[in-house]
């Protein structure tokens, strides 16, 4: 791989900047100063920094978000702001993608790679990725609400969910819903099948991670290689 293309992909400098900062003398590989960026490295062998920061090769790059309200999952549109915009520059360059859909003013956990296979792998229905949902209704829930979710809620005519799990709090105002499919506006429907309203939802867990705490709304931190390993290794299984 060319030296400035690998700088690019790390999301590092554009090729142009990496060409620059060469000739400046700012790049090194294996400890000795590069001043040709095109020169072809092994980016899993080859020890490369730029500016005096090692850059450690991920061939793919996984990110966590807190995605406020107000955003939407897409990496693009005319009209309104995407979550892709609360990132910096860097993680920008990297041709990263939600993996799913929140609602434009539902919250919480997002996930964002580069890595389109796995992405495809836990959106696929039949794998059966689990997710969880903190949400708030209007009105208290109907005491046969966990059944009718277990048995599938009809949301338009004859369109029926797969089997969701409720658990409701003390107050039957809210609870969480784990689903194992991604419907159109789904949970909104399925509380308006029973009658019942959602005032907020926030995704808490997507398969085996977890919203981390410490993120505030529009935050955003890397996976840990532990959270990799666990997602990597979930796409090797199915």
């Amino acid at each position: 791989m060319r030296l400035d293309r690998y700088l690019s992909d790390m999301g590092i400098a554009s090729r142009r900047e990496s060409a620059a900062a060469a000739r400046r003398g700012g790049v090194t590989v294996n400890g000795v100063v590069v001043k040709d960026a095109a020169r072809h490295i092994d980016p899993e062998r080859d020890a490369v920094s730029y500016l005096g920061r090692e850059i450690v090769y991920r061939r793919f790059t996984y990110v966590m978000l807190n995605k406020p309200e107000g955003y939407v999952s897409a990496t693009e549109d005319r009209s309104l702001p995407c979550v892709l915009e609360l990132l910096d520059d860097t993680l920008r360059r990297l041709d990263l993608f939600p993996v799913g859909r929140l609602d434009r003013d539902t919250v919480g956990l997002m996930l964002l790679t580069n890595n389109g296979p796995l992405g495809h792998d836990l959106l696929s229905p039949r794998h059966h990725v689990e997710k969880d949902y903190r949400f708030l209704c209007e009105f208290p829930l109907c005491p046969d609400a966990e059944r009718l979710f277990s048995e599938g809620i009809v949301i338009d005519k004859d369109e029926r969910c797969k089997s969701a799990v409720l658990v409701p709090d003390a107050d039957r105002m809210g609870g969480v819903i784990t689903l194992t499919e991604g419907k159109y506006h789904q949970i909104k429907r399925m509380l308006a099948a029973i009658d019942n309203r959602i005032t907020y939802l926030e995704r808490i867990r997507f398969g085996g991670l977890a919203l981390d705490t410490a993120l505030g709304r529009g935050e955003y931190r890397l996976l840990t290689e532990d959270e990799i390993a666990m997602l990597e290794g979930y796409g090797k299984q199915h």
